[in-house]
């Protein structure tokens, strides 16, 4: 920049002014002072003009001359408007050899422009500014603050941003340091576009000109701001005045919080033994089928960290809390069979509520335990959902949970049917994994009044099972009613039947859990399922210390330590603390259960939902309809996704003051749940027995269709993933991973709602 005096100029018009001032900036073009198009021009009382070289192609402004000069150029302006001489002392400029350089200063104005948008102003509410400042650094304000409103009519520069330093690159890395700290929210600014500019190897060499910008590409190459401190702010605050979400009313701060110690590690030696894991990863599942039937002692599979909170929790657990402990965990468990850890309704609840993505759960685990069999619950042709899917949607969710880290598939179907089973068996099979395939359990072996579940029922499945290709046959007792007289009946029965490992399942609400376990165990089961004794009881298994403390004079005993254990407990019980909100409300075992049959996993849900709709003083009379509604179903068994369609229409009756005798008289209407019409036109499979003919009128209507006699997914047509994956990209502006393509064909509500969350709030789960 130079500062020039051209001509005098005493009492001349506007006008004239003009003209003379149109003249000196071609002289001044002329000697090669100006080679812009904007200069700065001044009269002073002087009667002389003043031009003020610019060069806006870097935007550089009188500040850059003050800061390498040490002159105030704007101090200069009034003076001279003043009256005063550049010459003057005031001022201080008598030739231009009094104007002297020392070091670089590069200026950046920050505009709310988009670059990725062509440098369109963007409009909005600034929700967060906060500008970086320090030696060499200058700020000159614009409009910047935070709550300022832009709008389309005004300059859209923000701040200008001067750096100096005693040389060029270096100026370059202040400011550069300086605009990496920026944060400003809610509207786009040119930063990304200004940052990759004074990076760039051509700028710090000096050698821009005005072609750089067009043929460097790679200056509108910008990272995406994830912004996550602020959005992560906001979903604190969100959930501190809303709630989490999936819950109807504000949560009370529990009343007793608990800082959770992580047990230390403590690696052992080599054991000159094969793990579990790493016999299935080299010999197969056939071969660990073997080992497992071959073993004295009873093998543990621990359900802390799926079943456990499910039934306890309402599955809220976040992985956070999972991964803390899965190294010691594994440490601890070493001579166990696996750790249940996916799979049934965490999947859809990691979406849902806790806004996780579950694929991402299963990864971390697979990395935190890698000598552990990690095992998930699936629910046959409804995978991880509530209905039947096209086969090619099961097929490929079972690849991708057999890639990301499941070795153990534990399959059902809610009525037993092998046909709703085939698909995942031989999946599983063709990945080289454990296909664990459950009979349910439901009933009572020596009630006559109930005759679809008897013995003989049970030993015709196990048959079945096997035939179809089970490496491991599992009793599924999903709400406890699996007496502990006849847990050793039933293991004996489908012993001499089959010569599968026999895993056992079960609830321990009536309080009855361990002597289920202790009767199993004798009468030879291979495998039974605990939970660590903090997180056992009631809904939940029975607990692990508790068995080993029941077998402590058995030749069946694991070689696990109790102390070690222990140690497992004490954290989940602090952890357990801060999940008080979610509590299933059971405070103690109950027999009753024998009576209603609500599973586990389906008690800690189905309270709080008739909190939400304000039946909580009802619970009574839903557990009476849910009995109720099981026999008029024509006794089903009762497991996802039967169990939500009986408990959904359990909760409609007492709601609407009816029972089903009730709706059985008239010819009035009922707009009774879609679940529950679901259910009728076979959605979800077809129940022992057939469906109840009456009823199912009464629901579809004397026109209805006849009932399926196979589930429905043999008739669905494949599902489209490119179409889906297409939608998805509309959605996000991440990848579409072969995860969130068969989450969304499994869920494309909640994924949508996911994606969206994740749009405003960022990753929650840490």
């Amino acid at each position: 920049q130079k500062v020039v005096e051209v001509a005098p100029a005493a009492g001349i018009s506007d006008e004239l002014r003009e003209s003379l001032y149109a003249s000196a900036l071609a002289v001044a073009r002329y000697v090669g002072l100006v080679n812009a198009a904007t200069v700065e021009f001044l009269v002073g009382s002087d009667d002389s003009y003043y031009f003020i070289e610019v060069n806006p192609r870097l935007q550089v402004e009188h500040t850059i001359t003050e800061l390498i000069t040490g002159i105030d150029i704007v101090q200069a302006q009034f003076r001279i408007a003043e009256g005063q001489l550049l010459a003057s002392p005031n001022i201080g400029i008598p030739n231009q050899a009094a104007v002297q350089r020392r070091g670089a200063a590069i200026q950046a104005r920050v505009t709310t422009e988009n670059p990725a948008n062509d440098f369109a102003p963007d409009t909005g509410r600034v929700t967060v500014y906060r500008s970086a400042a320090g030696f060499g650094i200058r700020l000159d304000a614009g409009i910047a603050g935070s709550g300022a409103e832009i709008t389309p009519h005004y300059d859209s520069m923000l701040v200008k941003v001067s750096a100096w330093a005693l040389d060029h690159r270096t100026a370059a890395q202040k400011l550069g340091r300086s605009l990496m700290e920026f944060r400003i929210r809610g509207v786009a600014t040119n930063i990304p576009f200004v940052e990759n500019i004074i990076r760039h190897p051509t700028f710090l060499a000096g050698q821009v000109d005005t072609t750089f910008v067009a043929r460097t590409k790679e200056l509108f190459e910008f990272p995406r701001r994830r912004n996550r401190a602020n959005r992560i702010t906001r979903a604190i605050a969100d959930t501190i005045v809303n709630g989490p979400p999936g819950v109807e009313r504000h949560l009370e701060r529990p009343s007793v919080l608990m800082r959770p110690v992580v047990p230390p590690t403590m690696p052992r030696g080599e054991s000159g033994t094969q793990s579990p894991k790493g016999l299935l990863d080299s010999k197969g599942p056939d071969a660990l089928a073997a080992w497992v039937r071959n073993r004295k002692q009873v093998l543990i599979t621990d359900t802390t960290f799926r079943d456990a909170h499910q039934s306890l929790l309402a599955t809220r657990m976040r992985t956070h809390d999972m991964l803390r402990v899965a190294p010691a965990t594994e440490e601890r468990l070493h001579d166990a069979f696996s750790v249940e850890c996916w799979g049934g309704a965490t999947f859809d609840v990691a979406f849902r509520f806790l806004r996780e993505d579950p694929w991402e759960r299963l990864a971390l685990l697979r990395q935190a335990m890698p000598d552990t069999l990690l095992q998930m619950l699936l629910r046959g042709s409804n995978a991880v959902g509530y209905t039947n899917y096209p086969e090619n949607v099961v097929r490929r969710f079972v690849q991708l949970a057999a890639e990301t880290g499941v070795d153990v598939f534990r399959i059902f179907d809610c009525f037993n049917q092998l046909s709703a089973m085939r698909t995942s068996i031989d999946e599983v099979r063709q990945a080289g994994k454990v296909a664990q395939v459950s009979i349910c359990f439901t009933g009572d072996l020596h009630d006559e009044t109930r005759p679809l579940y008897n013995l003989d029922y049970y030993r015709r499945k196990a048959a079945e099972f096997a035939e179809a290709g089970a490496h491991m046959l599992a009793i599924k007792d999903m709400a406890g009613l699996l007496r502990p007289l006849q847990a050793g009946e039933l293991v004996q029965a489908l012993r001499d039947e089959v010569d599968l490992p026999i895993h056992l399942h079960t609830h321990d609400t009536a309080g009855n859990g361990v002597a289920t376990l202790l009767a199993a165990t004798q009468a030879g089961v291979d495998v039974v399922d605990c939970a660590a004794a903090s997180m056992s009881g009631l809904t939940s298994q029975p607990s692990l210390d508790a068995l080993l403390a029941a077998l402590s004079d058995s030749p069946r005993l694991p070689d696990l330590d109790t102390v070690e254990l222990q140690q497992l407990s004490d954290y989940w019980e602090a952890v357990r603390t801060w999940y008080a909100p979610f509590e299933s409300g059971l405070r103690a075992s109950t027999a009753d259960v024998y009576r209603h049959e609500i599973p586990g996993g389906q008690y800690s849900n189905l309270k709080p939902q008739a909190l939400a709709v304000g039946l909580a003083e009802q619970w009574p009379a839903i557990r009476e309809r849910y009995r109720e509604v099981n026999f008029a179903f024509g006794d089903v068994i009762k497991v996802t996704p039967s169990s939500k369609v009986v408990g959904d229409f359990a909760l409609w009756l007492v709601r609407n003051d009816l029972t089903v005798a009730d709706m059985m008289m008239g010819d009035r209407a009922y707009d009774v749940p879609r679940s529950v019409v679901d259910f009728f036109e076979g959605a979800i499979g077809v129940p022992e027995g057939g469906f109840p003919e009456a009823l199912r009128a009464r629901v579809l209507g004397p026109d209805a269709p006849p009932p399926p006699t196979e589930p429905a997914s043999a008739h669905l047509p494949p599902y489209d993933f490119e179409a889906a994956r297409v939608m998805l990209d509309q959605l996000g502006d991440g990848d579409v991973t072969e995860t969130l393509a068969v989450s969304y064909a499994l869920y494309p509500k909640v994924i949508k709602e996911y994606l969206e969350y994740r749009e405003r709030y960022g990753n929650t789960s840490v």
